[in-house]
């Protein structure tokens, strides 16, 4: 069976899609993958049996998985008997720990807001291992998307397991009783607890926090600034111990045993006891399970090596049923779906790739590049994009963690477990070369023409990416293959460019009225790259008053909502950027999209005194060269498919902010927008003054469905035959107004809310469309 666990492999994963997520076409391509090998690869029936047998297996258990994953706990409990599972999080005054639940036998997440610094600090301090603790808490689901590719945390937690946060108010170690007998999993928890913490005592930051990364799989005390950086430049698997570092671990332990005079036996053995002791020490990731499993199969192979053998494709095969056997919902956690696909890739092209390229460079410069262009499908649909620096950067990179960070981090951290203190020089070295590196990742980071983010890919793009990257290697692979180079250039260049060109030649557009909560955004996209404008970007307001209560990285409404959803769409350039007025919650995200996508125009009110905020945005807008245009009644633009007014206000408004917001009219898509910002009655009234003929289609609430706004005698003239509201689920305002909703029912508008449905969408081609909600 040597060199064919991989099709059984296959037949594994098959099997668990096809029973976790849609039957029938996974089904249909486990039939067509049996007549291939049938076919193509002339199996023999009784193999072909096997693969079978592996398939119904492995749906089995996946069925399984699927029956079993939803929650035990009624939603009235509020006293829970807790064992703590992981360390905790700490961020700014927020504590979250995962925990098993003993009564239901169920994992919780659970929250507490701290009260004071020196609770913080004694928590910090604490492990919380060992105990079972009575507390006390109020069961919340956890929160969905509410916008097409949101972040859906409820799903996510679901793949883990978990169904409920519990909100406490009671510190999580203030009822706990030791456990008499703890496990040795809980024991060697413990110990990694301790090693992190001790990581955090005796060296500075920098260091701490990547030595806690690199030996301890804990990246908690990584900046999220420098993670993103990681993250933008494809990088972000160094941080995470992978196949490399374990493997330059397992090679240094082996090498320093034998030069200590130790057997080869001796020190296999040896290895093997300590592998899944590492496993779990260092977090037990994906990817750190993924190698682990690989190289205990391979030590057991060099073990028995009479009456086993084992290729490398082997071992990552047998390794990818095995951690299926035991966690079929892992297929969809992403570092699963990286790790064994890029690995497998490597594998596959090793043979090829060293045995063609003689110079070093030359080969690290391919297997990045193999790498970059397996993971290509996975980076498109979780991060809407990839960046062509991390070819380069891998090249620098992979030889710094290789050769300096992990051998040198190492180094420090038991010269400070033996001596109790290490040398100030290697202190000071290690602060350089962290520092510089650091410095250059941010830079490498900021360099957005190297991204290319055509969105993430629906079915059918997804399919032609992953056939054209077959083919690509078949081709490359392949001896003998004329126009060889031709085909590849061809096959690259329609792999990298065929879902950014539909993106730009889409026939079809779009407003989006983005949930940003308790404020406004609205995306608008012309067919055929007419134009991206977006009305206001939300914002958010932060009450922390004390330094040890602020989060590391505070949600933010810009970057976390809008700017995923805009790269969702391949969206990277926004032609006009329209601010109705200077209030946090509609241009508050503002600066998250001048730094995230290319902004080609703002329009802000043409007002007498703008807002601090609107202050800033206008500095960051002259520091990057944007166009910015202040605007009043009278402005306009547009074209012959599409035409923008601006109603309101007069230049230099002198007067409240609201009552100053831009008020546009426009027409496209065979309707008639008024897009209002926070406009309130007195303002309405200005209007339909002016324009006493006004109607329109659709109505942007004014103020978020409040009271302040539509005015009934504005409502009565305009007449909307629809309603849009951007309001926040369950604010505090009372927003809309019931007053409201009973005058836009009174003249028969069609009220979308995106406190009830999320993002509300109106798709057109020419001059028809439909109105569709995210939610249903």
């Amino acid at each position: 069976m040597t060199g064919k666990y991989i099709y059984f492999a296959v037949a594994a994963l098959l099997g668990v899609l096809a029973a976790l997520n849609h039957f029938l076409p996974y089904f249909m391509l486990s039939i067509l993958y049996l007549f291939v090998l049938h076919h193509y690869k002339k199996f023999q029936p009784y193999l072909l049996s096997v693969i079978t047998a592996v398939w119904l297996v492995f749906f089995l258990f996946g069925f399984q998985a699927a029956n079993h994953n939803h929650t035990k706990i009624p939603e009235t409990v509020s006293l829970f008997s807790l064992e703590y599972i992981q360390d905790p999080k700490i961020d700014g005054d927020l504590l979250q720990i995962q925990a098993k639940e003993h009564v239901y036998k169920e994992k919780l997440l659970i929250r507490y807001k701290m009260n004071s610094q020196q609770e913080k600090e004694d928590l910090k301090d604490k492990s919380f291992y060992g105990y079972v603790c009575k507390l006390s808490g109020d069961l919340k689901k956890p929160k969905i998307a509410k916008n097409p590719n949101g972040f859906d945390y409820r799903n996510y937690l679901k793949t883990k397991e978990i169904y409920w946060i519990v909100e406490s108010k009671e510190n999580p170690l203030s009822n706990c009783t030791p456990v008499k007998r703890s496990s040795p999993f809980t024991l060697i928890q413990d110990l990694r607890f301790m090693g992190i913490h001790y990581l955090e005592k005796q060296f500075p930051t920098e260091i701490a926090s990547l030595s806690s990364a690199l030996i301890f799989g804990e990246r908690g005390m990584l900046s999220l600034d420098l993670q993103e950086d990681y993250q933008k430049t494809g990088l972000v698997h160094l941080l995470a111990i992978s196949g490399l570092h374990v493997s330059l671990l397992i090679g240094m332990v082996f090498y320093m045993g034998i030069r200590l005079g130790l057997t080869r036996q001796t020190m296999t053995n040896f290895l093997l006891m300590v592998l899944p002791v590492y496993v779990i020490l260092t977090g037990a990731s994906s990817s750190v399970i993924r190698a682990g499993l690989m190289i205990f199969l391979v030590l057991a192979v060099i073990k028995w090596k009479n009456q086993l053998k084992l290729l490398p494709l082997d071992a990552i095969s047998l390794a990818c049923i095995i951690y299926l056997t035991f966690n079929p919902l892992v297929l969809f956690d992403v570092g699963f779906q990286l790790s064994f696909t890029v690995s497998a890739a490597i594998i596959l092209s090793a043979k090829y790739i060293l045995g063609k390229y003689s110079i070093t460079i030359i080969q690290m410069i391919v297997i990045s590049a193999a790498s970059q262009l397996t993971a290509l499908p996975f980076l498109l649909y979780h991060f809407f994009g990839l960046s062509f620096i991390g070819i380069v950067a891998n090249l620098i990179y992979i030889p710094l963690f290789s050769y300096v960070y992990l051998p040198g981090l190492y180094g420090l951290f038991f010269i400070q477990l033996v001596l109790g203190w290490t040398p100030g020089i290697l202190i000071k070295f290690f602060m350089s070369i962290i520092t510089l590196f650091n410095t250059l990742i941010a830079l490498l980071a900021d360099l957005n023409f190297a991204a290319l983010v055509p969105g993430r890919p629906n079915l059918f793009f997804l399919l032609f990416d992953i056939v054209v990257i077959v083919c690509i290697f078949y081709i490359w692979e392949k001896r003998g293959y004329p126009n060889r180079k031709w085909h590849l250039v061809g096959l690259s260049a329609a792999l990298l460019t065929f879902q950014s060109g539909w993106n730009w030649a889409d026939p079809f557009g779009e407003v989006t009225m983005i949930d940003v909560g308790q404020g406004d955004s609205i995306f608008i996209h012309f067919p055929r790259g007419g134009g991206n404008y977006l009305i206001d970007t939300g914002g958010t307001m932060n009450f922390m008053d004390e330094n040890w209560q602020k989060r590391a990285k505070p949600y933010e409404v810009g970057r976390d909502v809008v700017v995923p959803f805009l790269k969702g769409k391949g969206i990277t350039k926004i032609d006009k950027l329209i601010l109705t007025h200077g209030d946090m919650d509609h241009i508050g995200g503002a600066k998250s999209i001048i730094k995230e996508l290319k902004v080609e125009e703002i329009l802000l009110p043409s007002v007498a005194e703008p807002s601090a905020m609107e202050e800033e945005i206008k500095a960051k807008a002259e520091k990057k060269g944007i166009n910015l245009v202040h605007v009043s009644s009278g402005y306009r633009w547009g074209n012959a498919d599409h035409q923008f007014y601006i109603l309101s206000p007069d230049e230099n408004f002198k007067g409240e902010r609201n009552s100053g917001s831009l008020a546009i009219f426009a027409r496209f898509g065979g309707l008639n927008w008024f897009f209002g910002g926070d406009l309130d009655k007195p303002g309405e009234e200005r209007i339909i003054q002016r324009y006493p003929e006004l109607t329109v289609d659709v109505l942007k609430a004014g103020h978020h469905g409040s009271k302040t706004s539509s005015s009934e005698a504005f409502i009565r003239q305009v007449k909307p035959k629809a309603a849009i509201i951007s309001v926040g689920e369950d604010n505090r305002f009372g927003h809309p107004h019931q007053e409201v909703i009973k005058l836009l029912k009174e003249v028969n508008a069609v009220i979308y809310r995106t406190d009830l449905q999320g993002a509300i969408t109106y798709s057109f081609y020419k001059n028809t469309g439909t109105f569709s909600t995210f939610l249903p």
